[in-house]
């Protein structure tokens, strides 16, 4: 069932599109994340569906019926913010109990009420409180039981652990999880942290420049980016410009080759780049190349994932994930080999090659053979 519709829906601020022509549908129940760089419009987005801006085009409808003449605080939605917005005159209980007072809710009903939204956030015993006695983690809390005792149709969260150190903010977000999936409860979550978008949502809707550029599952949107800007935005990736060197792309067989350091002038509808993951290269020191030659620049050490940056020669660069089978050193020189890559032209139209067969990333699908020239020069 769908819980929230978002239908062609923009909003302009003078001359900058902030969001342009934005539509989804969100199931009930459902955790969507809005993930992009700053200034995407995902914030906007947001406080588009919570009533604090209006569309200029579209429309809005929560089961089915629009909810644009509804004001902020008569929508089934609750907010919460990236700065907390407690108030610091009241304790922990009178800040979460203030929108249930504000409906002229029996005395007895709202303790209750409170009482059992602060054990669900594991805040029992600090009702008298107030906010400068808590920390950080413990505000943030306070705000998402603030919004959860309202009851919403749908909890919005902009970004609401940005101001958190890594350790508390990683365990928030198991709570938050955790808690959105025993009231599941339809819930959007703004934020341009990609780890928390893949940790957290049931799908990712990633933005750029106001717009949609990719709808799915967090598994789909990091193995299928749709648009070169996906595949930069979500976890590592390795960019290269690349050129074609024989046949078509649309019809195969065809020939690809990665420009290192020497980028021709290609004309736009024949604008080539390749996006390899870390994971999908592997260097092996003095063997003999399969793909290309390079040199290990740096080794940087991540818990058990080392990750080596391969000097592939005039400036171009590849990050390779090498789990320390090959025991990579600094200067070395390696045979990297590519197992995975996707091919994208003029930004988007994604195909998929892995070992040395190619597929298309998006329906309909295509099989091309593909003899498989990386790093030429």
């Amino acid at each position: 069932m769908v819980a929230l519709s978002l239908v062609s829906v923009s909003r302009r601020f003078g001359a900058v599109h902030a969001v342009d022509g934005f539509s989804l549908d969100v199931g009930e129940g459902e955790f969507i994340c809005l993930l992009g760089p700053s200034g995407c419009g995902k914030s906007t987005a947001l406080r588009m569906v919570a009533g604090f801006e209006t569309p200029d085009e579209g429309d809005i409808a929560i089961d089915g019926a629009s909810i644009l003449a509804v004001p902020p605080n008569h929508r089934a939605t609750s907010m919460v913010f990236q700065s907390h917005a407690l108030w610091s005159h009241m304790t922990v209980f009178g800040n979460v109990a203030f929108g249930l007072k504000l409906r002229r809710l029996p005395r007895a009903t709202v303790a209750a009420e409170v009482a059992g939204v602060l054990a669900l956030v594991g805040l029992t015993g600090m009702e008298g409180r107030y906010p400068r006695q808590l920390s950080g983690g413990q505000q943030q809390r306070v705000a998402l039981a603030r919004s959860l005792v309202l009851k919403p149709k749908i909890l919005l969260l902009d970004e609401p652990f940005s101001s958190l150190d890594a350790h508390l903010r990683i365990r928030l977000r198991d709570e938050l999880k955790a808690i959105q999936r025993r009231l599941r409860l339809t819930t959007i979550f703004v934020t341009h942290d990609q780890e928390e978008a893949l940790t957290l949502a049931d799908r990712i809707v990633v933005m750029n420049r106001g717009a949609i550029e990719q709808v799915g599952a967090p598994g789909e949107v990091y193995d299928q980016p749709r648009t070169l800007f996906a595949a930069s935005f979500i976890g590592s990736m390795n960019l290269l410009p690349a050129q074609l060197v024989d046949g078509q792309l649309a019809a195969g067989p065809f020939r690809i080759a990665v420009e290192v350091g020497v980028v021709s002038a290609l004309s736009r509808a024949n604008e080539l780049h390749v996006a390899i993951r870390p994971e999908d290269v592997t260097a092996e020191p003095n063997g003999e190349p399969l793909d290309a030659l390079g040199r290990v620049e740096q080794v940087l050490k991540l818990g058990p994932i080392r990750l080596a940056v391969i000097d592939l020669g005039d400036g171009q660069r590849l990050k390779v994930q090498d789990m320390g089978r090959a025991a990579l050193a600094e200067r070395t020189p390696v045979a990297v080999h590519i197992g995975r890559l996707i091919v994208y032209r003029n930004g988007a139209d994604p195909i998929e090659i892995v070992r040395g067969r190619a597929a298309a990333a998006a329906p309909p699908a295509r099989r091309l053979d593909l003899p498989l020239a990386v790093g030429g020069r």
